[in-house]
């Protein structure tokens, strides 16, 4: 039989492979740009020694290909941080408001559904709570792919609506929130010591929009975490083990969320900083009356594209994001 420390040295071996090819794909590309670059370079002589209309039309295309390559690069780069390439666990958690709340989340949670599938990221729902005329109370989901966590990391804050309700029946303008989680889903091979006995774990039957999300088993499991007080649940699979496993997987990611804000918050305070936390803390507005603008609050990024914005259009405002963080 195979011993565990022998499927821990594959689990690092596989680890520093794949860690390897991403590499090895990195510096392929740069010497891919760099010799688009030298090609762009002699095309652009050609165009001023023959003032050709052509080729000068094929100089604009060409470069137009490589700064967004260029860009993409880049991109890459800046996605370097411990957990930037993990899966991600988002949540959307409506604020104040009820239904008029509960509708903006279900708007985001389409949203960044949306964002996901052209990304080509797959997308589980592990956790949803239906909202009690409209929209959603809670959902939790599963994010998969490539430098998913990395990306949404940008989207971490809270989000806030400005339009005419159509809850309303006088039409007045109303002002929602929604609260955005992001947490990097983490490997079992990442250690974060949770201790049995602070676990308090409770079986119930599952719930959501109907259909196939209806269990009639108690397969559904929510565990409380009872040093810090975190509550994670899963509804996601109908086998209870599956939502046990995953709802442990939410949990070490949120204590591991948990840990990294507490030496954040301990630096502001040797910094002697002050940072608000609270609704008026908004990252994002999306206004929709009396005007349409959707503005990111900490690069200044603006769309008047609302609608596409709320199509999943979203890489504008996390590129201004990430780039931000090294300037």
């Amino acid at each position: 039989m195979l011993q565990p420390d022998f499927w821990n040295d594959q689990q690092a071996a596989q680890t520093v492979i794949s860690e390897a090819n991403g590499l090895k794909d990195q510096v392929n590309e740069f010497h891919e740009l760099n010799d688009s670059f030298e090609n762009l370079e002699l095309t652009y002589e050609l165009v001023k020694e023959e003032n050709d209309e052509e080729l000068r039309a094929e100089l604009e295309t060409e470069l137009l290909e490589l700064t967004g390559r260029l860009n993409q690069f880049e991109l890459q780069l800046l996605l370097s941080e411990e957990y930037d390439k993990n899966n991600a666990i988002l949540e959307l958690h409506p604020g104040a408001g009820g239904t008029e709340s509960q509708d903006w989340g279900s708007m985001l949670l389409r949203m960044y559904t949306r964002w996901a599938e052209k990304k080509g990221f797959k997308v589980e729902t592990l956790d949803y709570l239906p909202g009690d005329e409209a929209g959603i109370k809670s959902v939790t989901l599963a994010i998969k792919g490539h430098n998913a966590y990395g990306y949404l990391k940008a989207e971490k804050g809270v989000h806030r609506l400005v339009r005419i309700s159509p809850f309303d029946s006088s039409g007045r303008r109303h002002t929602s929130f929604v609260s955005c989680e992001v947490m990097p889903e983490l490997n079992d091979d990442i250690q974060i010591d949770i201790r049995t006995e602070d676990l308090k774990i409770d079986t119930y039957r599952a719930t959501g929009a109907g259909g196939q999300h209806i269990n009639t088993t108690d397969s559904a499991i929510r565990i409380t975490h009872l040093p810090t007080g975190v509550v994670v649940t899963c509804q996601a699979e109908r086998s209870q083990i599956k939502n046990r496993e995953a709802a442990m997987k939410m949990l070490k990611a949120k204590l591991y969320q948990l840990e990294i804000e507490r030496q954040e918050q301990e630096l502001l305070e040797i910094r002697g900083e002050q940072k608000e936390i609270g609704w008026g803390s908004q990252i994002r507005s999306y206004v929709f009356h009396p005007y349409s603008m959707v503005k990111d609050h900490r690069t200044n990024t603006e769309s008047g594209n609302v609608q596409g914005v709320m199509d999943g259009d979203l890489d504008q405002f996390i590129n201004a994001y990430l780039r931000s963080r090294i300037s």
